[in-house]
């Protein structure tokens, strides 16, 4: 009897103590209940973010818009100038020179890369089965001295020099709230290839019934980070078309 009655007690104690997520299925089905649900995600078509960062004591407004068909595109507003970056209408990747201030497209590679995560709108983790995506939680650990959940996100292949290589993200679920803080990636191009890109997310606002960070940093792991301050988000705005496509060099008509 003495067995039996430590047993339940041992039971009822199991009970009482709070369920923790243990699989990153859990974790991402908590993130998208905590953030809104699953409804209000689903009825996003688009999204419109107002934002601005500080180069160099200078602040530089932004609009950043992102289309459920895939159109993106940043436009920033510099010296009465409006300069677009990363734009893509669906078929061709473009930006402006910043030295030249003329319009250039991606290579191919750039583009085809950049396509692969145009189906990842409006979060890259619903649906993420069907879009041939897995995930794996490889424990906890303190992000800024929070604990987080670690997962390990990996999408579609992507093109580096011509080679396929998986394309690998982590990210930290807050361990409390389970919303995301930060996303580390490895850079695979350019002068920082090989080092670890970290994006961190804070101040969770909700817009229309679903809750964003307004308050993310951009930048390498353990070094320098630009802090992007977002000050409205627009959801399911009216764009026009137009505004995605790539501007063509008018020439003089011959006399």
């Amino acid at each position: 009897m003495k067995t039996l009655k430590i047993s339940i007690a041992t039971l009822l104690f199991a009970l009482a103590m709070p369920i923790q997520a243990q699989t990153a299925d859990e974790i991402i089905a908590n993130y998208f209940e905590n953030t809104g649900g699953m409804d209000n995600w689903n009825k996003m078509e688009g999204m419109k973010m107002s934002a601005k960062v500080n180069q160099g004591g200078m602040e530089i407004p932004l609009e950043i818009y992102q289309m459920k068909d895939g159109r993106q595109m940043t436009v920033i507003n510099f010296q009465g100038k409006e300069l677009k970056q990363g734009v893509y209408d669906g078929e061709t990747l473009w930006s402006h020179n910043m030295m030249t201030m003329k319009a250039e497209k991606s290579d191919a590679e750039q583009t085809s890369n950049f396509k692969l995560n145009t189906n990842d709108f409006p979060d890259s983790f619903m649906n993420y089965k069907e879009k041939g995506y897995t995930v794996e939680l490889l424990g906890k650990e303190t992000i800024d001295g929070a604990e987080t959940f670690k997962i390990k996100l990996v999408k579609e292949p992507i093109t580096v020099d011509g080679e396929q290589k998986d394309d690998i993200s982590f990210y930290f679920f807050d361990a409390e709230n389970f919303v995301p803080i930060a996303v580390q990636t490895e850079i695979t191009s350019g002068p920082a290839k090989g080092q670890t890109s970290e994006t961190t997310m804070s101040d969770y606002q909700e817009v229309d019934g679903i809750y964003f960070p307004f308050a993310i940093t951009q930048g390498l792991k353990g070094g320098q980070s630009q802090p992007i301050i977002i000050d409205a988000i627009e959801l399911n705005p009216s764009v026009d078309a137009a505004a995605f496509s790539f501007p063509e060099e008018m020439t003089e008509e011959k006399k």
